[in-house]
């Protein structure tokens, strides 16, 4: 009995912080996507393609923070002329919490021209903070951490695509609000969506009906208006990006589906 008494102790503590971990982690419902998919897409500005751009989910789980992660990559990268111009060879990737679909770790490798970026991003979900590191481009190594405050069920911009392929939208109707709450570079935030109902749109793979979204942007010196950018989610059971249109100040860019492979359920063609 002696003994009974601390250890009964012991296993309520425990329990109890073992629930508060898995509140910090709420589970999302997830049919939609799953490990080796892989989707390309043609990058055009106006009327010309300048280059591709290909997601990536990693055929492994990892773990992170002592959670089982999906590695999702995005790469991007200019091709012909503009490569020539302006080389661009950008890699942003994420380990995406694979219950919660949160960020435990975001990562970005950018080369465009002369410029280069590589940065690290940890987030510790619990205490609600963001542990930001950005490689010495002289030295190879990271400098000093900066740290910020985040949000509650935060993501990065590549958990933020992946999350919106996973809403339930029949539960919306055209004209609703939706929102994601992110983090990007030093800023955290919450980006607003309108459900703007669907649309039968033309690819390579065949007519797809999809759902269109707006998302709202804050004012800022690289898009046009609130509702310059404009995303298609195919009206299926995989709900991936289809096609991404973004009204600049310098003009008109978008990403169009392409090919895929590995999808978890069966794509959508209609006449």
């Amino acid at each position: 009995m002696r003994g009974l008494i601390p250890s009964l102790f012991l296993i309520t503590l425990l329990t109890g912080f073992i629930g508060e971990r898995q509140r910090v982690y709420p589970v999302v419902r997830n049919n939609n996507f799953g490990m080796g998919e892989v989707i390309e897409y043609r990058v055009s500005f106006g009327i010309f393609t300048v280059g591709h751009a290909t997601t990536k989910v990693d055929k492994k789980v990892f773990t992170i923070n002592s959670r089982p992660c999906y590695k999702i990559d995005a790469f991007g990268s200019t091709s012909g002329l503009v490569a020539w111009l302006n080389k661009v060879d950008d890699q942003w990737g994420a380990y995406v919490d694979t219950a919660a679909l949160v960020t435990h770790v975001s990562y970005r490798k950018i080369k465009e021209g002369r410029f280069r970026k590589d940065e690290l991003v940890t987030f510790d979900h619990e205490n609600k903070k963001a542990e930001v590191k950005l490689m010495n481009k002289k030295t190879g190594v990271y400098d000093e951490i900066k740290y910020y405050p985040v949000q509650e069920n935060v993501r990065d911009i590549v958990a933020g695509f992946t999350y919106l392929r996973v809403i339930d939208y029949t539960k919306y109707k055209k004209g609703d609000t939706l929102a994601i709450t992110g983090f990007f570079e030093d800023n955290s935030y919450v980006l607003k969506i309108i459900y703007d109902g669907k649309e039968k749109i033309n690819t390579d793979v065949g007519k797809m009906i999809c759902r269109r979204l707006i998302p709202i942007v804050p004012d800022n010196k690289l898009f046009d208006g609130e509702n310059s950018i404009t995303v298609w989610v195919s009206d299926d059971e995989n709900q991936i990006p289809v096609k991404i249109q973004a009204r600049m100040f310098i003009g008109s860019t978008g990403l169009e589906l392409v090919q895929f492979r590995g999808l978890r359920n069966q794509v959508k063609i209609v006449q």
